[in-house]
């Protein structure tokens, strides 16, 4: 009589490959709504914690299709593999965020100026939803910001505002930031007026001379605000999760130097997972190589 070997086939092995495989198409989906659909970040965030909870769920079973694939020879090792495969994105991009949470100072406003911030045109507004924070940030954590990245600093260029605009513009291009609003162009944009008035010989004499007035006095603001200043607004995103930051650019002429200093703010969450501080010095660096020779500290 011929004895036919039957072999066991592990059910939990094939049932944690599909826990998995479905972890994986949420994380692909919401990942690319997020960042090329309307999807808010908000929920982008809650989707993401949820498919790393479907492939962490997944796991018990894998590794059990695992040993029963070593202790009885079970079928179903592949597919125990393959799961293990499908839940490694969502799980190591939940654990990679987890990390950076947990290590980096809970701080989602960056700034190369932590005595004077550069100040937004337009303070930006988004709905949190489950993602409270701070209104603005204290001084203690602009200290902490300090202690966490001492290498960001602001840069001084021994150049004119307008050279030193040319290559804030030609920066922002290439760090692939958006500027939507800015304040004090007339400061490094050329005289129109100047171009376009008569000569001394063909100026018009008017038939009445013009009554001189008297000088306004100055305003407390202006007292206290800076006229010079060059100020950039604008918003860029992470290359492939596509987070949100908001920041402004600004640039100041001092003496014969013109300093540049930049804030950035995540747009969601109490915490930028040192997002804002790669970004800001990412667009420095490349200031640095357009304005390479102009450094003046």
């Amino acid at each position: 009589m011929t004895v036919r070997f039957v072999r066991p086939v592990s059910h939990s092995a094939y049932f944690g490959r599909r826990l998995a495989l479905s972890a994986f198409f949420l994380f692909a989906i919401v990942t690319l709504a997020h960042r090329f659909g309307p999807l808010p970040e908000p929920t982008f965030l809650a989707l993401l914690l949820l498919a790393a909870a479907i492939a962490a769920a997944s796991l018990p079973f894998l590794i059990f299709g695992l040993a029963r694939l070593w202790q009885v020879g079970a079928a179903g090792g592949i597919a125990a593999a393959k799961g293990l495969i499908y839940a490694a994105l969502p799980l190591g991009v939940v654990a990679y965020g987890a990390v950076q949470y947990y290590t980096l100072p809970g701080i989602y406003d960056v700034s190369t100026d932590i005595a004077d911030p550069p100040a937004f045109i337009a303070e930006p507004h988004a709905d949190q939803q489950w993602l409270p924070r701070p209104a603005l940030p204290a001084s203690g954590e602009r200290r902490i910001q300090l202690a966490a990245y001492p290498a960001l600093v602001g840069r001084r260029y021994e150049g004119a505002l307008d050279r030193v605009y040319d290559g804030v513009r030609k920066a922002t291009l290439s760090a692939r930031i958006t500027i939507g609003k800015t304040q004090g162009l007339s400061l490094v944009e050329p005289d129109l007026t100047e171009r376009s008035a008569p000569k001394d010989d063909q100026a018009a004499v008017p038939d009445v001379a013009p009554i001189p007035m008297a000088r306004p006095e100055p305003t407390l603001d202006t007292a206290l605000g800076n006229t010079g200043d060059v100020l950039l607004q604008g918003q860029t995103r992470t290359l492939i999760a596509g987070l949100r930051f908001d920041l402004v650019i600004r640039l100041r002429e001092e003496a014969e130097t013109t300093s540049v200093d930049i804030r950035v703010v995540s747009r969601y969450g109490p915490h930028d997972l040192g997002f804002g501080a790669a970004i800001a010095e990412d667009f420095l660096d490349r200031l640095d190589q357009e304005l390479l020779g102009l450094a003046g500290g």
